[in-house]
Formats: C-alpha cells, structure tokens, sequence
C-alpha cells in the first residue's frame, strides 16, 4: 500500500513557509488568456491583479494584461458593484474586449460578493448606456485562494468557459482537447501532434501566441491568439473530447460538462509525458482518426527509446524527489520509472485525493516500494522528509531551489513557475519529443554534478 502524507497532519507547527502551489486566482487568470479576445478580470483589491502580473511576466517573459476592480475598504463594506461596473466599462471601452473572465479572490469571496447578482446589475447598466463596443460575453468563476491552489482556478475557469459557450451545433469532426496546465511550446506541440492525423484541433485554452508572441513593430492593445468563441461554442460537435488529468475534481471537469450535457465521446487521460502516457494519447488519436501513427511520428518514438539505452548507465539506481501539480508530477514520476530512476517522494500543493492513487497506478510495475507521497504540501514537509535528504536530484519548479541550493542536490526545473531561468514557456515537457528533452536535461545535471563534485575534473564521462 502506498504510503501517503498529509501535510495540515503533521504538525506541531502550523504555519505556512512555502507552499507547493499558487493562488487560486492566478491560475484562473492564465486560463482566461487562452480565450480570443479576453480580458481577465479579478473582482478584488488592486494588489491581487498586481502580484499576479508580477508572477506571470516572470514566468512567461511577457506582458500580461490583468483587470482589476480594485476594491478598498469602502467597497469591501458597502459593496463592490460600483467598482465592477466602473471597470468592465474601462476595459471594453479601452481595450474592445470581446470576452471578460471574471473571478472573484479572497477578499470578495469573503465580503460575500454575488457574481452573479453583479452581472446582471451590468446587463442592465449596459441596457440604459450603452457601449459602442458593445456588451461582451462575462466568464465567471468562483476563486477563494483559501480553497484550492492555481490549478483549481484554472480548471474551473477551462470549465466555466465551456459552460457559457458551448451550444448545439452539427457534427465537424475536429477533436476538442482540455490539455492542462502546460507550457505554450507544450500547446504548440500537442496540436501539431493532433493535426498529424488530419484532424481539426480545438484547445481550450489556447495561450500559445499571447503569452509567447513574437517581437513586434507596436505593440497591441491586447495581444493576439487564444482560441475563438466560435471555437468553443462549436465544441459540442467533435467527435471525441480529450482532457489531460487524472486528478482534476469532477465538479471542475470541462470533459463532464461536454459529456454529461451534450454527449460527445471523451477520454481522460494522464499528461502524455514519457513513454507510456505519450503512447496512451497516440492512441486515442489513432481510434479518433482511424489512421495509424504517422511514420515521422513513429521515428521521434524511437529516437526517444534509443536514447533512454543509451542514458540507462548514468540513470539507473539513481533516485529522484519530484515536486509540483499532481499531474505534472505523476507524468514526471512514470517518466522517470521508465528510465531506472526510482522516485522516493512526491509533494504537490494540491489536494484532489487522487494523488498517491495515480502515483501508485504509475509505479506499480516497477518499483517494489512506492514513494511516499505528500499532499497539500509545503516546502518545509519536504525538507523534513528523510527522503528529500538522500536524493540524487530534485525534479520540479524554481521554488524547490532553496531546498535545492541548502541540500547541494541538483534541481531540473520543469513546470511552473519557473522565475530564476530562462525559457520557461518555451520548456517541452509532453509528447516523445518532450520526453527526450527531459531525458537530456536530467542526465546533464547528474553529469554536472559528478563533475563538479570530482577532485579531477574528469572531462569524458
């Protein structure tokens, strides 16, 4: 039976130094910049917006664009309304957006703020005065930061956008994918996989182009990309909707709402990261197109396969602690049992429930003693464990790098965030090509290492 952790169990301490996760919000907030024409919104103090954009340009190496109603103390007693309706008439006015996420944070979740009493308030407003840009489509999405991390917000957004889209439409044939939180190299990567099949794609979200554009003569007012309303409002006629994550709640599912409600074919599936999980999604592109892997595709399969021969020297016997979503982690621990190296414990931030089960589903076939697992984490429950003490390399994202630098343990940033390195939008992490990378990136760093620790300085290994 896999041993498992709850971090709020372990006390005697109570507090929180770092955690393993993010706001809720913020996660929210990244969905919505998948969405064509979108400004996100946050129902809340100035601050919020603030340390989010922060967080994100970090990270993405881009501009990012946050809406706030910057609600003070004044609102936070009387009412937030005036403030909210005084900015979603800024930023369709300013910037013509055709599409507004709204989420709520901490502070309006607290005061009791009605989402949807305040939309309707607008409706009318907008009724009496009207905008020359005219009334645009509000997403709304409940975020209370003390109640779930960034993934939570950004699975109910990828939801709450389907659920205000979506309606009846004929059949097209293209293929609806809820790929996860990723990278927009991941996002590139998994339609150009999709399209290989001679298959329409549809991504919800798409933040591809508008957090990773190219250099521009001006800059827009808002960026360019993300995917269309006609897009998602057509997503009922796939014929088969593909979500990536094992461990996403079903009350935050956007895959339940297209099958529940409108009865397209789905399939839940793992993050395609490694071998495994990579070939489970070929799969289903091979039972939704009724064609065989293309033959280019096959070859990146096998590249990938000679590569983890030729690496088993350096990797086998080696262990690993691995840190981050729970769906990233469990693609990276099936990943690295593939590749000889034995996971020893597993910390995310989020709490679904599903954690140890996966990580178990994942290890079972090649370990003798699954890792333990530690969930709703924080980073000092991950110094603390006997395991974090004896790894050969820690495998997760930049805030595991104190812990990483105190320890003397290589860190192989993946995920997010990534704020003390370079690149991090442009990190493949899914598909055969993305396992190869990672293979890459993980063997240099134990290489590294070896050198760096040598009295010789061996310069062949």
């Amino acid at each position: 039976m896999i041993k498992t952790m709850d971090a709020k169990k372990r006390e005697p301490w109570v507090s929180t130094a770092n955690p393993c996760h993010q706001c809720r919000p913020l996660g929210a907030m990244v969905a919505f910049q998948g969405v064509e024409g979108c400004v996100p919104f946050l129902h809340g103090s100035q601050g919020c917006a603030t340390y989010m954009r922060r967080y994100l340009i970090s990270h993405f190496r881009e501009p990012v664009d946050i809406a706030s109603s910057s609600v003070s103390e004044k609102e936070a007693v009387l009412g937030g309304g005036p403030s909210l309706r005084k900015g979603l008439r800024n930023v369709t006015e300013k910037y013509g957006a055709k599409v507004v996420g709204l989420a709520t944070t901490c502070l309006t979740e607290t005061t009791g703020e009605d989402l949807g009493m305040l939309v309707h308030e607008w409706d009318k407003e907008v009724l009496e005065h009207p905008l020359e840009a005219g009334n645009p489509e509000i997403v709304k999405v409940a975020c209370p930061s003390y109640d779930g991390t960034h993934m939570d917000g950004f699975h109910g957004a990828t939801r709450a956008l389907v659920e205000h889209f979506a309606e009846a439409t004929a059949p097209h044939g293209g293929m609806t994918l809820f790929p996860n939180f990723v990278s927009p190299a991941d996002l590139r990567h998994l339609r150009e996989m999709i399209t290989a099949f001679g298959m329409g794609a549809t991504l919800v979200p798409d933040y591809s182009e508008r957090l990773d554009g190219p250099a521009l003569a001006e800059m827009p007012t808002m960026a360019e990309g993300g995917t269309a309303m006609e897009a998602m409002r057509a997503l009922p006629g796939s014929r088969m909707a593909v979500e990536f994550g094992r461990t996403i709640p079903e009350k935050l599912s956007a895959n339940a709402v297209l099958k529940d409600k409108w009865n397209v074919p789905v399939r839940t599936l793992g993050l395609p990261i490694g071998i495994r999980e990579s070939d489970a999604f070929f799969a289903v592109l091979e039972e939704a197109s009724g064609r065989e892997t293309p033959a280019e595709w096959q070859l990146e399969r096998g590249r990938l396969i000679d590569a983890c021969v030729d690496a088993h020297k350096y990797l086998a016997g080696r262990t690993a602690v691995v840190f981050g979503d729970e769906d990233m982690v469990v693609g990276l621990v099936a990943f690295l049992t593939e590749i000889g190296v034995k996971t020893t414990l597993v910390a995310s931030g989020g709490k679904s429930g599903r954690l140890a089960s996966e990580i178990e589903r994942v290890t079972r076939s090649f370990l003798e003693e699954p890792p333990r697992v530690l969930s709703d984490a924080d980073f000092r429950d991950v110094e603390d464990c006997v395991e974090s003490q004896q790894a050969d390399f820690f495998i997760g994202h930049a805030k595991g790098y104190k812990i990483s630098r105190r320890r003397d343990v290589p860190l192989v940033r993946v995920g997010f965030p990534l704020h003390d390195r370079f690149g991090g939008q442009r990190m493949l992490h899914v598909g055969w090509r993305g396992a190869l990378n990672l293979l890459d990136t993980i063997v240099n760093a134990i290489l590294e290492k070896r050198q760096d620790d040598s009295p010789v300085g061996y310069s062949y290994l």
